[in-house]
């Protein structure tokens, strides 16, 4: 039950990591103010680090090779941290729309400590996940956003992380039938379990898990819903639930080997172009296509309708699989693998000081703080694909690090760490100074 104090529960090991898997019961998730609610997913972090460990460890023994690549993973977390920067500023815009319609029009009100309101409230949110979704593949505007997390070519619990920033602008509206008679602390409740089970049936290491697999969404089932090969594409929906699937007629079965990603690839590891590209083709595509209604169409058709084709597109246009893909992976030095992984590590160090602290930061730090974590994730893309400008994005990024951090803004509660970085990024700063030199001087050796 909800406890008398005015923050937050606290929550043991045991429960976050039973929250993780959506079974932590009614009478140790219930809550009388939202204010008491956890924030399960932040407290999930360390799990969500585990279990990757993990997955590597079980994927080795397994197939003698690893579940995931640097390059593909650096950018799903940063996607999943970039996803995540809007909530450091602003309540959800889920529980703020949610919390006006519960105080301005609802019709009554089902007790918060009640199990059939919690059970009531976990059927109400996977079956709104479920339309969200659906619609969110079937609508072009709603698939810019949501394609995002499609956009890898693994699938590991790396993937699970990968989200976009744009997409929960437009999920809230599809709770808003539950405010009208559910607690806002109850639906944030399951808000955040119905997240977070999703993020352990993204991986290969699990195959089948028996008679679960006609109810629940298992690791089988959304590794179809990742699927490029044809009889993938729009299936299998659920969030928690495989049964909205199974009624809706949009279910399949896993059967031929899954080839993960979009059918057409972006092919980048860069997160805000991983964000905008779809949109910047959307609105290239309006322009182009002629007629006010056809207009209307490339924004609430399908991402595979045009001129004189179904609503959802024409399913023998979509690429054929032949299981010989190769997945985007440009070449770098090994080297630049490690420097990606320990500067990521500084970053996601940040990103989670971020989180501790920021009821007690300026506005001004705050911001400072997520513009230089949105400029290193752009620049670890760029190094990822080994760019031309990667070097100048990197020497601009360490010494702005430098010079704020030793004015105060970055500074890290262990101060052990403040000569560390000061001489880390210092060392980055020459050593890629060195690199764009030589890249000029081999420039000019090659035009005389």
């Amino acid at each position: 039950m909800g406890s008398a104090a005015g923050g937050p529960r606290a929550t043991t090991p045991g429960q976050q990591l039973r929250a993780l898997f959506y079974v932590l019961p009614p009478g140790e998730s219930s809550f009388r103010t939202l204010e008491e609610v956890p924030d399960y997913v932040e407290k999930s972090i360390p799990f969500f680090i585990a279990f990757i460990v993990l997955e590597f460890a079980v994927s080795w023994v397994q197939k003698h090779k690893l579940s995931g690549r640097i390059n593909d993973g650096i950018s799903s977390l940063s996607l999943g941290i970039l996803s995540r920067l809007p909530d450091v500023l602003f309540r959800s815009v889920d529980l703020i729309s949610y919390i006006y319609v519960w105080n301005n029009y609802r019709l009554f009100e089902l007790p918060w400590d009640s199990p059939w309101t919690w059970y009531l409230t976990f059927l109400g949110v996977d079956f709104a996940y479920y339309w969200f979704h659906r619609i969110s593949h079937e609508v072009n505007i709603l698939w810019a956003a949501h394609q995002v997390h499609h956009s890898s070519e693994d699938y590991n619990l790396f993937t699970a992380l990968r989200q976009s920033v744009l997409q929960k602008y437009t999920s809230w509206m599809f709770n808003l039938p539950m405010a009208l008679f559910i607690p806002p602390s109850v639906f944030a409740v399951h808000l955040q379990f119905n997240l977070l089970y999703q993020f352990w049936i993204h991986t290969e290491v699990i195959t089948n898990i028996g008679p679960l697999e006609w109810i629940l969404n298992t690791p089988s089932h959304h590794r179809v819903h990742h699927g490029r090969n044809p009889y993938c594409i729009d299936k299998n929906y659920g969030g928690t639930l495989i049964i909205w699937d199974r009624i809706f007629g949009t279910f399949e079965a896993e059967d031929a080997k899954v080839v993960y990603g979009l059918t057409h690839p972006v092919n980048s590891f860069e997160p805000i172009l991983l964000q905008l590209r779809p949109l910047a083709h959307i609105w290239n595509t309006f322009w182009a296509t002629p007629g006010f209604c056809n207009k209307l169409s490339v924004l609430f058709k399908g991402p595979g309708w045009g001129p004189g084709k179904p609503r959802l597109g024409l399913p023998e246009e979509i690429p054929v699989v032949t299981g010989k893909e190769v997945p985007f992976n440009p070449r770098v030095p090994a080297y630049l693998n490690c420097y990606a992984v320990m500067h990521f590590a500084v970053i996601m160090e940040l990103y989670i000081d971020l989180l501790a602290t920021v009821t007690v930061l300026s506005q001004g730090t705050i911001l400072l703080r997520i513009c230089f974590i949105i400029l290193s994730l752009t620049s670890f893309g760029f190094l990822m694909e080994n760019r031309p400008k990667a070097g100048i994005l990197e020497i601009i990024r360490c010494s702005v690090f430098l010079s704020v951090y030793k004015l105060g803004y970055l500074r890290n509660q262990l101060t052990l760490l403040d000569c560390a970085y000061e001489v880390l990024f210092s060392l980055c700063i020459a050593f890629w100074g060195i690199q764009v030199m030589k890249r000029i001087t081999s420039s000019k050796d090659k035009h005389v």
